[in-house]
């Protein structure tokens, strides 16, 4: 086991690890014991009780936080005509058609987000197998795969974050960075957490949330009351 180091000691040492903290009270103690000597990122992770395995307990969506992530994500669009120059007068930081699915073939990545007309995705599933696993792929569950380019552009560029459930039940989730204050991170976490509870599966039995987390980039995890929002 790699030794921890003296700052995440001292960390720990803050964070009483049986006890669930208000969601105020947990987001200023994970902005306290951040180790970083960078903005780091303020996170939230839930583990859900449902069963990923089932096609109506498969969460996934995307939402704009009302206070942004902290980061300025690059989005490529794949459009053409008069879809094309929307995307650009938006604030698109790629556009383009055959060009740029050639150009991701061959190992270029340098955008964090993918937007696609409906007449593009013929093209564009031929990336399926390199924008997959990266999380990448255009989907109209989250308002990527819209002939809306210039709101799907505007939207990310406002603070969208994208959320999903992996296969062990858990959705993880950036809600700002460091350097905010403590009452944006609030709203941010209060946000994503109703959408959350709304996209509950009818299904769920028991407690739906297992277990809720806010934590930065490098510090520890700090345990949220999933009854305090």
């Amino acid at each position: 086991m790699a030794k921890k180091s003296k700052k995440m000691q001292d960390a720990l040492k803050k964070v009483d690890v049986t006890k669930e903290y208000a969601v105020a009270e947990a987001v200023a103690l994970a902005k306290e014991t951040n180790i970083a000597k960078f903005d780091a990122t303020v996170e939230v992770a839930y583990n859900l009780n449902i069963d990923p395995k089932k096609a109506d307990q498969q969460i996934r969506g995307a939402v704009v936080l009302p206070n942004g992530t902290g980061k300025t994500q690059s989005v490529l669009v794949f459009a053409k005509g008069e879809k094309a120059k929307e995307a650009e007068a938006a604030g698109a930081d790629y556009v383009g058609e055959a060009d740029l699915v050639q150009k991701i073939k061959g190992g270029w990545f340098d955008f964090d987000v993918v937007v696609a007309t409906p007449d593009m995705m013929a093209q564009v599933g031929q990336l399926g197998r390199v924008l997959g696993p990266k999380g990448l792929m255009p989907n109209p569950k989250t308002g990527t795969v819209t002939m809306d380019v210039t709101k799907a552009v505007e939207e990310v560029k406002a603070g969208k974050v994208t959320y999903r459930v992996d296969k062990q039940g858990n959705i993880h989730v950036p809600i700002g960075k460091v350097s905010f204050d403590e009452a944006k991170l609030v709203e941010n976490f209060n946000t994503i957490h109703d959408v959350i509870m709304k996209a509950k599966p009818a299904a769920t039995k028991g407690q739906y949330i297992q277990s809720l987390t806010v934590t930065t980039t490098f510090g520890p995890g700090v345990k949220v009351d999933k009854f305090s929002f």
